[in-house]
């Protein structure tokens, strides 16, 4: 690789839709073109949102398969191939590879909890394939965390390490990432985009974007041509609505969401559940604000 692929801009993670058990491939479908047809810059599947860890081997690579053909070119594709296993890890890079993914997202090796060595090799080794990886930092999910250091030693030493999801929560370790690196970091968490834009980032790959492409974008756009006042303004009308998408586990509360707006089925794999009754009418009053044409009853 001589020259590192760019990734910036409103990015979305997306949901898995399900129905009866099953992938639901016809709402899958219609999710990638309401996402390129409201502005969102790039699509990552099978990542947490995607609910990756419940996706049979087979599952996943049709997914990753089908996002790419129906992209059709017209924004990058960032396939969620992470894993605990390097060997699997691999397996399902190479994979996206095969069929036309622009990169791969790879989150932290999760339960086995290995040390920042461990998690340079994993990733160095990934690297092999030859598909540019976008680093997933995020111990809420997996129990480790990969340091500043580890970040820019990754960036420095393998090429195809082109980006940092971050996920962590913390705006020092962006900025000392940033600090030590020119690597791009782009926002794992929605509520924190602003804030992470400000000290260096260039995008974010949203949850809340499954829902509201066209509000996420504009929150970018703002942000990227130096209009503060109006990111602001954007940042704190969509501030409840983040926060909103995880007063349960992600992708509970915005498949539950974009259930009420009859987008796809309120259905998840187990261990996950549908959303709580406590919780059903704060989505139902957000989807009634933002997309009122779009309601259905529940």
């Amino acid at each position: 690789m001589t020259e590192r692929l760019k990734l910036e801009g409103s990015m979305v993670a997306l949901v898995t839709p399900f129905v009866n058990g099953e992938v639901d491939f016809d709402a899958l479908g219609r999710l990638v073109e309401y996402q390129l047809d409201n502005g969102t810059q790039g699509l990552v599947p099978c990542g947490s949102t995607g609910e990756s860890p419940t996706l049979s081997h087979e599952e996943h690579d049709r997914v990753i398969e089908f996002v790419v053909d129906r992209a059709r070119g017209r924004v990058p594709v960032i396939a969620g191939t992470g894993s605990n296993s390097t060997v699997e890890a691999v397996r399902l890079t190479m994979h996206a590879k095969s069929i036309g993914a622009d990169a791969c997202l790879l989150v932290n090796p999760y339960y086995n909890k290995p040390t920042q060595e461990g998690m340079y090799r994993h990733v160095k080794t990934i690297a092999e394939v030859g598909l540019p990886i976008v680093l997933y930092n995020n111990p809420w999910r997996t129990g480790v965390e990969l340091t500043a250091k580890t970040i820019a030693l990754m960036y420095e030493d393998i090429p195809e390490v082109i980006a940092d999801k971050e996920a962590t929560g913390k705006i020092d370790l962006a900025s000392a990432i940033l600090n030590r690196c020119d690597i791009t970091v782009l926002s794992g968490d929605d509520s924190l985009t602003l804030a992470l834009c400000a000290v260096g980032a260039k995008g974010v790959i949203s949850v809340l974007a499954n829902l509201l492409p066209r509000e996420v974008r504009h929150l970018y756009d703002a942000i990227s041509s130096g209009n503060m006042d109006e990111a602001r303004r954007q940042h704190l009308r969509l501030f409840p609505l983040f926060k909103a998408m995880f007063v349960e586990t992600n992708p509970i509360p915005i498949k539950a969401a974009m259930a009420a707006a009859g987008m796809i089925a309120d259905e998840l794999r187990m261990p996950l559940v549908p959303l709580g009754k406590e919780h059903r009418q704060l989505i139902a009053d957000i989807v009634q604000e933002f997309m009122p044409a779009r309601i259905v009853s529940t």
